[in-house]
């Protein structure tokens, strides 16, 4: 059984069935104002979000889904490809009768958001990433730097030692214990997103967000499928200084975006929601409307 559902102020819980997926969301705000989307990355679900939640319900209609695999959705065999997690989302938007909606996603919920914005433009008003990097590769050899960074993703991604080290090791939960840079995680708070991680099926959708990841989608990544692509949407990106995720991202995003602008954040590392949301929340409150 999952944990219980941690409270946050004002929020309603709701499942959705799509297409066999089970999605459960977090709702608040006015059903009737406009929507905004806010979408978490792994290790985590949608109480990322929980300092942000209660501000912006009071100006937007606030949609939180557990993407599949992670917080109290369903976990299927497969679909972690992140082109079907964009298309969850917006089948989501679909079933909830939401036309268009404003996005700020984290981690992988930024990624998607580039499939996306540049898949279904015609849906969204403004997108703003977090600690992910643009997914236009720069010019010339890859940053090896930025390559052995990302490790971690190996270890997850591996026949045996992938679950291992989610079930038995607390991989995901030593990940973000070391990785934040401003303030710190309550025994609680790990806690949640550790035993989520752990429950039924749970363990293989992690497993398999980077196994795709890694072994389906990096090469055709690295070999320019972005540049086919035109984001269209207006978008601002905001990145800690020290993220390792998104750190060195270059700027080859302004041959492909007619409105994008890149922020970094001070001090900061991967876990903007939970680092630094008053910074978060300003730059929604300036570009959202």
């Amino acid at each position: 059984m999952p944990p219980a559902m941690p409270h946050v102020e004002g929020v309603e819980h709701h499942h959705a069935d799509l297409d066999g997926l089970r999605m459960h969301y977090a709702e608040a705000g006015d059903p009737e104002a406009d929507a905004v989307l806010l979408v978490h990355g792994w290790p985590q679900n949608w109480w990322t979000w929980r300092e942000l939640i209660g501000p912006l319900a009071e100006r937007f209609h606030v949609i939180c889904p557990d993407l599949r695999g992670l917080g109290w959705s369903d976990a299927p065999p497969g679909g972690y490809e992140k082109w079907q997690l964009a298309r969850d989302v917006v089948s989501l938007m679909d079933e909830l009768g939401i036309e268009r909606a404003r996005w700020i996603g984290h981690d992988w919920g930024g990624f998607i958001g580039f499939h996306a914005m540049t898949e279904r433009p015609e849906r969204f008003d403004r997108f703003m990433p977090l600690s992910i990097p643009h997914p236009w590769p720069p010019e010339g050899r890859p940053d090896l730097g930025r390559l052995l960074r990302l490790w971690y993703q190996g270890v997850l991604a591996a026949p045996v030692l992938g679950p291992i080290s989610v079930a038995r090791l607390g991989f995901p939960v030593q990940i973000l214990r070391k990785s934040r840079k401003v303030g710190s995680w309550t025994d609680e708070e790990l806690e949640l997103y550790g035993e989520l991680l752990r429950s039924a099926g749970h363990v293989n959708a992690s497993v398999q967000y980077y196994r795709s990841f890694l072994l389906r989608e990096l090469i055709p990544l690295a070999r320019g499928r972005f540049r086919e692509r035109r984001l269209t949407v207006p978008t601002r990106l905001l990145a800690g200084t020290s993220d390792p995720v998104a750190g060195g991202m270059g700027d080859a995003y302004r041959d492909y975006a007619d409105d994008m602008e890149v922020e970094l954040v001070p001090g900061a590392a991967h876990w903007l929601p939970e680092e630094r949301p008053d910074v978060v929340l300003e730059r929604a409150l300036e570009f959202l409307p």
